[in-house]
């Protein structure tokens, strides 16, 4: 194997090693959470821009769910526990779960 050769796989294996695995935050839909309050939760955890906010709160609306954003695993899961603890606060079911992308 030339030198040559070898940097390159080595160079593979540390861009692989360095790139974690992604995961989805995705809100789900109920009869009570207020679409306010959805595009609130997209504003303030996920820095959505208004518009982004409300299309993907549509999403949530018409379909059931939609993706909030896509993070790092742990990052995914804090986000995730911060939505629901806030939206327990604020007296709304809003649920929202972490998958892999």
């Amino acid at each position: 194997m030339s030198t040559s050769a070898r940097h390159d796989e080595d160079t593979d294996v540390l861009a692989r090693a360095k790139k974690p695995k992604l995961y989805k935050v995705i809100l789900l839909n109920d009869n009570y959470t207020t679409m306010e309050f959805v595009v609130f939760i997209l504003q303030k955890y996920f820095q959505k821009r208004e518009s982004e906010a409300q299309k993907i709160m549509l999403d949530v609306h018409n379909t059931g769910s939609g993706v909030a954003g896509i993070y790092p695993r742990e990052i995914a899961e804090t986000k995730s526990k911060q939505v629901m603890a806030h939206a327990e606060q604020e007296g709304f079911p809003l649920a929202c779960k972490t998958e892999p992308e």
